[in-house]
């Protein structure tokens, strides 16, 4: 009986000896638990460098989230660009063919706007190559770079040389419980102090390399902190920059169409039948010989043209024409007290010329209008 409670005192105090050990080096550099060093230095060098892998690591996702979003980016603007290009091409194609025949206020409008497109995407395609070359290039080099790598590498090898010290602490632990149990055996006794030597000379070997991990990932985690920072930097001052830009050219954009809206918006100022200054329309016995030319061009001849009415008319009396807006009306007279005579719709009149405006091109299809 005695024996047996002799055997299981030996055998709790083995295993409260290898729970110790456990303790000291239990778990790997990033297990996450409670990492016992021999010293107080040692328990703060490896807690700082599990926080400097775990800081690096999320760093470096970070980094590369950045890098595939900035691609998106690049790719879906590229995509805009030829689309707004593409835009503007066919707003200037119809500004230079110009087939309007009321004017060419819609034909000025769509080389502005073509002109103010081609600008924009020119400057989305700087902006998507600065982000190209100043923020996705840099951040890729420094995710996949060595540094990075060379540093993760020594962390890995501090975590195995420490597992190393934890086998060799359970083997003098054992070396130690043999030494007991044998008193008096030198070959126990110098194997023992072998192999203690041996874990003596391993965790000075842990300590020294968890320093130069440590160093090396604090390095690293300093360098990622600082270059994405300027890269994100450099993103937003890319952005306001190209954002400024195309508020200019909208600016003037909105400036040129706002104009020729104006323009064609602007009250009428013809004169009126009713104006004072304005003789009443002559009678076609009177203009027999008293008519002199009076065209656009100031030429001698009176020759006929077309004419489309801008602004309605109501004649008050039967040698009046009367007029509506769009209305196209040939010219046959133009007298030089501000009346022209012409035929509409099949009738016959006088009508005020500042209300016309002459066209040089008709369409087909309001032809049928004119007699």
């Amino acid at each position: 009986m005695d024996a047996i409670r002799k055997q299981a005192t030996k055998l709790r105090d083995q295993v409260a000896r290898q729970q110790q050990v456990f303790r000291q080096f239990a778990g790997g550099i990033y297990g996450g638990a409670e990492n016992v060093a021999s010293d107080e230095a040692d328990v703060q060098n490896h807690q700082r460098l599990e926080k400097l892998y775990i800081s690096t690591r999320a760093a470096k996702h970070f980094q590369r989230e950045l890098v595939r979003g900035v691609e998106g980016y690049i790719v879906h603007g590229s995509k805009q660009v030829e689309i707004g290009t593409k835009l503007s091409e066919d707003c200037r194609k119809y500004g230079s063919e110009n087939t309007c025949t009321s004017g060419n206020t819609l034909s000025k409008a769509a080389l502005s706007f073509s002109r103010a497109r081609a600008a924009m995407e020119k400057e989305r395609g700087t902006l998507l190559k600065t982000l190209g070359t100043q923020v996705a290039e840099p951040l890729r080099a420094m995710v996949m770079g060595a540094p990075l790598e060379d540093a993760r590498q020594l962390a890995q090898r501090y975590d195995r040389m420490r597992q190393e010290a934890e086998a060799q602490a359970i083997d003098v632990s054992r070396r130690q419980a043999k030494v007991r149990e044998s008193i008096g055996n030198a070959e126990y006794v110098m194997k023992l102090e072998a192999a203690e030597a041996k874990l003596q000379e391993m965790k000075s070997n842990v300590t020294t390399m968890g320093k130069e991990a440590s160093a090396a990932m604090a390095a690293v985690e300093g360098q990622q902190q600082r270059l994405t920072l300027r890269r994100l930097i450099s993103m937003v001052e890319s952005e306001r920059n190209y954002h400024q830009r195309i508020l200019q050219i909208l600016d003037q954009l909105e400036g040129e169409l706002t104009s020729e809206r104006q323009r064609i918006e602007a009250a009428p100022t013809p004169s009126t039948p009713t104006d004072k200054s304005m003789p009443p329309p002559p009678s076609y016995d009177e203009v027999k010989s008293t008519f002199t030319a009076h065209t656009h061009d100031d030429s001698t001849d009176v020759d006929y043209f077309l004419g489309e009415v801008m602004y309605s008319f109501q004649g008050v009396s039967d040698v009046e024409l009367s007029l509506s807006i769009g209305d196209y009306v040939v010219v046959r007279k133009v007298s030089n007290s501000g009346w022209a005579e012409g035929e509409c719709k099949g009738k016959a009149g006088w009508f005020p010329l500042d209300y016309i405006e002459r066209r040089e091109q008709v369409l087909a299809s309001k032809m049928a209008h004119i007699f």
